[in-house]
């Protein structure tokens, strides 16, 4: 077993960092760079309103995201509140939904709403996009890299990043500070983020991260298929009743004589 306070020194091949930590992560660097590019090509524009009425309950839920995100930078306590308040009773009363006798009854099937159809469609193209490439890497690493030791942190880590670190080894006494094959697939997978920003922009679909925690565009359709949007109103409306407002200039004579000292 390893003694704690001793440095573990394994002798390894360095052309292990040649043929499979190199290898892996171009390998990854690149799968990113073409899911993108066919994402981009595969992807459809967001079609726009049919009428005026559905055009404004998709921009009427963006209004209210977009309260809740910029309030604190742009509004007044008093031109704050004015707006919630509004927002509140419009999304409660269901002041913004196309189809008011609608209301209350459960959403329509979306197999029958070509609209929905196509939607949901791209939904799964996008899922292809990430569940392909990632099954036929880690094959492909499992196939011939597995149970390989290629690198070591210059950092302590606790005994919990073991199993993160040190997948595919099924050792005991190997120090946490180690790295196989297979769990530098899953650190690259989570982190080429930077790397994808660098090299494609900040606004790409290289992974899924991105993709997450992307916001609609004014354009794009806030309603999956499917949903409810009196639900979605009314739970926007719960969000901001718990808001609490606050500017971004609050306190900022202090903040500015305690930079100035």
């Amino acid at each position: 077993m390893a003694v704690q306070g001793l440095d573990q020194t394994i002798l390894r091949d360095p052309a292990l960092f040649y043929w499979i930590l190199i290898p892996i992560s171009v390998v990854m660097i690149l799968t990113g760079i073409l899911r993108h590019y066919a994402t981009v090509l595969m992807s459809s524009p967001p079609k726009p309103a049919r009428t005026l009425l559905e055009s404004r309950e998709r921009l009427s839920l963006i209004r209210g995201v977009n309260l809740r995100n910029n309030a604190s930078g742009v509004l007044t306590s008093e031109g704050f509140d004015a707006r919630k308040e509004y927002l509140v009773n419009a999304y409660q009363d269901g002041s913004f939904l196309k189809d008011p006798e609608n209301r209350g009854q459960p959403p329509a099937n979306p197999m029958s709403d070509p609209a929905a159809m196509e939607g949901m469609m791209g939904m799964m193209k996008g899922n292809m996009m990430m569940m392909i490439p990632q099954t036929l890497i880690m094959s492909w690493i499992n196939a011939f890299f597995s149970g390989f030791v290629i690198l070591k942190l210059p950092f302590p880590l606790t005994i919990r990043f073991k199993s993160m670190l040190q997948s595919g080894v099924a050792t005991r006494d190997l120090d946490v500070r180690w790295v196989s094959s297979l769990s530098w697939y899953f650190l690259n997978l989570f982190g080429l983020q930077s790397v994808f920003g660098f090299i494609l922009g900040a606004d790409n679909s290289a992974n899924q991260m991105s993709q997450q925690m992307s916001n609609p565009a004014a354009g794009a359709n806030p309603f999956q298929p499917g949903s409810d949007p009196d639900k979605m109103f009314k739970s926007e409306a719960e969000n901001l009743e718990v808001m609490e407002y606050f500017s971004v200039l609050d306190g900022i004579e202090e903040r500015m004589l305690h930079n100035w000292r």
